[in-house]
């Protein structure tokens, strides 16, 4: 049993500088503990996963392009997530239709970076 992520839960990017919230649009009309709850569509970028400060990883077009003007020295620039594919690890329980995300879930990013959540706060809520 795990805690569903709700619009407000902090997540953190592997490849990111600073953790930042989840928005979860309230479509569904699904609540947790008062927010709404995700589920797996809720992987777009800007929209649902917002920037984590600065992206490190090489992978990334813009990295790799200030770190090579800077002549090798890792050069971490503005992340931009970029998230296609839905969210791993959830839960069996629906929301609308799709599985609901949960403390355990993850998110891969294109880049390189492996998004995961730090806090929820649907901490009474479980879902199995």
């Amino acid at each position: 049993m795990s805690n569903p992520l709700v619009s407000g839960s902090m997540l953190k990017c592997s490849m990111g500088l600073t953790p930042s919230p989840l928005n979860v649009l309230p479509i569904n009309r699904v609540m947790a503990q008062g927010p709404p709850a995700g589920n797996i569509l809720d992987n777009k970028p800007m929209v649902n996963i917002v920037p984590f400060g600065l992206c490190r990883s090489v992978a990334n077009p813009v990295v790799a392009s200030a770190t090579a003007a800077a002549l090798g020295v890792l050069t971490p620039m503005p992340c931009v997530p970029a998230t296609p594919a839905p969210w791993i690890s959830t839960s069996r329980v629906l929301i609308g239709g799709s599985p609901m995300i949960t403390k355990s879930s993850k998110c891969l990013c294109i880049w390189g970076g492996q998004i995961s959540p730090m806090a929820t706060p649907a901490v009474t809520v479980k879902v199995g």
